[in-house]
């Protein structure tokens, strides 16, 4: 009897899941971006929505919901219904890095539900644009006569732009000051204006200020050169192992059903293979990635260890 019973608790689940996976979405469903309007990952997220909505017949609606450095959007997601209905696209901070820079997380990076990464895009070396180095090798030199005396920016704690700079300082023995920012856009003004010397930021923003002379792209921090700029060269080209990119991930509450995940990680591969939106990533300098839930939750660990590494050999403090 006990057998049975056991039989017929298994096949109401699979049924159970089955339904979900033919009903889902069946209202509509909201993506909080973990960061402010603009750059990147809302661009990229706007794209990929758009697409998925009018695959799946239901509104994907974009939310920004930015601050503490991604955490408000994350513990807003982890704490939703698993049911598919809120997810969460974020850059790394908020999966691979913040769990070692601040003390106490009201969630657990690792225990979201993984459904796919969306795009890469790398980070690039920038410095202001009268800055006395045409060349990153000039540059570190430069950094080590003034060694103390120089800043960089970057978009908050914890993002690419900041744990790439301590990855940076780290391999080429410099020092530089941290002037942290509520966003990439007053830091990049800040440099344009001569406030500050160097900051790492993703190509797709950089690009337009390195063309217009009002910042220079020294390197690149890929594992290739990008076509757009084929005279900048990669870090690893340089004898510098600094490999940094920027990605945006879609990610759904603890406990929501494979069923679940599974339908928007196959629509968000179909999206990302469309010719229409590979070239809007392209004209963005954006790469698409694509790839199953459980590729996703390898990457996203791997990133977690690799950084988290970096991290406590700069010596930087949880707050």
């Amino acid at each position: 009897m006990r057998h049975f019973s056991a039989i017929a608790i298994a096949f109401l689940a699979a049924s159970i899941a089955t339904a979900q996976a033919q009903s889902y979405p069946s209202r509509p469903v909201r993506i909080i971006v973990a960061v402010s309007a603009g750059g990147g990952v809302d661009t990229v997220t706007r794209i990929v929505a758009d697409q998925v909505s009018r695959r799946l017949g239901q509104p994907f609606v974009v939310e920004n919901k930015a601050g503490a450095s991604g955490n408000i959007a994350a513990d807003a997601v982890f704490r939703a219904d698993p049911d598919g209905y809120t997810l969460l696209s974020a850059p790394p901070n908020v999966l691979a890095t913040n769990a070692a820079l601040f003390k106490k997380l009201n969630f657990d990076p690792a225990a979201f539900e993984p459904v796919a990464v969306m795009s890469r895009f790398p980070n690039t070396m920038v410095v202001r644009p009268d800055f006395p180095a045409s060349t990153v090798q000039e540059a570190i030199a430069y950094f080590k006569a003034n060694s103390g005396k120089l800043n960089y920016g970057s978009a908050g704690v914890g993002g690419t732009p900041h744990v790439t700079t301590e990855l940076f300082m780290a391999v080429t023995g410099t020092r530089l000051t941290h002037v942290p920012y509520k966003g990439v856009a007053p830091a990049l003004t800040d440099l344009m204006a001569g406030q500050v010397d160097l900051v790492f930021v993703e190509l797709s923003t950089a690009f337009a200020l390195h063309s217009s002379g009002r910042a220079k792209i020294l390197a690149i921090a890929a594992d290739k050169r990008a076509a757009v700029l084929p005279d900048v060269p990669t870090f690893t080209e340089l004898g510098l192992p600094i490999v940094s990119y920027a990605w945006n991930a879609i990610s759904a509450p603890p406990r929501t059903p494979a069923s679940v995940t599974a339908t928007l990680n196959k629509a968000v591969n179909e999206v990302l293979r469309e010719p229409e939106v590979r070239a809007q990533f392209a004209r963005l300098n954006i790469e698409p990635v694509g790839g199953t839930t459980e590729q996703m939750r390898d990457f996203v660990a791997a990133e977690r260890r690799r950084w988290g590494e970096v991290i406590r050999a700069a010596g930087l403090q949880p707050q």
